[in-house]
């Protein structure tokens, strides 16, 4: 039986990649994907934080808008703590650590690491209004998850996670992907359009069809 090979860029700080991520998760096991993971940094430091939004402030609000509209589509609406992230004391922050919390992850237990920790990232961060620009919180989700704490910190902070980061960002030049979510078909080429379950479980279906 033919199988599709998707590319799944994803930032941990995007609401829609929360929304999707869950779908994904349930339509890899009805449809048999290989689903490849690969980081996409909308903002990685405070200074393109700034360079892109202005203020800090102004970025908090804009990107609760966000939110608020992602919210509304979720299928779980419940875990997106809309007025916990608007009280945090910490500016909202950027996606680089969390993307290489995901990286070092991967480099130590494949693609089904890097999904757990960008699916713990992501709660902590959209659920439990946690600052994940923040290493320590990284690592302190990581031993969570079973990574020795050593062991974990050397993956994190190796020169070659951070160029993994880099690769994802080159793949994506590569492709033309400019945003997040981003679901890309190896064998077709092809990207899914964000949407429900169903509307997915459609575009699978088609593409199965392709290249049966």
């Amino acid at each position: 039986m033919s199988r599709l090979t998707i590319d799944f860029f994803h930032d941990v700080v995007c609401c829609w990649c929360f929304n999707i991520s869950s779908r994904m998760r349930s339509l890899a096991a009805e449809f048999d994907l290989d689903i490849r993971h690969r980081t996409f940094v909308l903002q990685a430091d405070r200074t393109e934080m700034a360079a892109r939004w202005g203020s800090p402030e102004a970025a908090r609000e804009t990107i609760l808008g966000h939110w608020s509209a992602c919210k509304e589509v979720s299928d779980r609406p419940e875990l997106v703590d809309i007025e916990a992230m608007r009280a945090a004391p910490f500016d909202y922050p950027h996606g680089m650590t969390a993307a290489l919390g995901c990286k070092a992850a991967e480099v130590l237990g494949g693609q089904g690491a890097h999904w757990d920790m960008f699916d713990h990232l992501q709660r902590a961060h959209l659920t439990d209004a946690t600052n994940i620009a923040d290493p320590i919180v990284v690592r302190d989700i990581a031993r969570c998850l079973g990574f020795k704490a050593a062991v974990f910190a050397d993956a994190f902070y190796a020169p070659t996670t951070a160029q993994a980061v880099e690769a994802d960002r080159q793949r994506a030049r590569a492709l033309q992907v400019r945003s997040v979510p981003a679901l890309v078909i190896r064998e077709t080429g092809a990207r899914l359009v964000n949407g429900t379950r169903n509307d997915l479980a459609t575009q699978l279906r088609s593409s199965l069809k392709l290249i049966a």
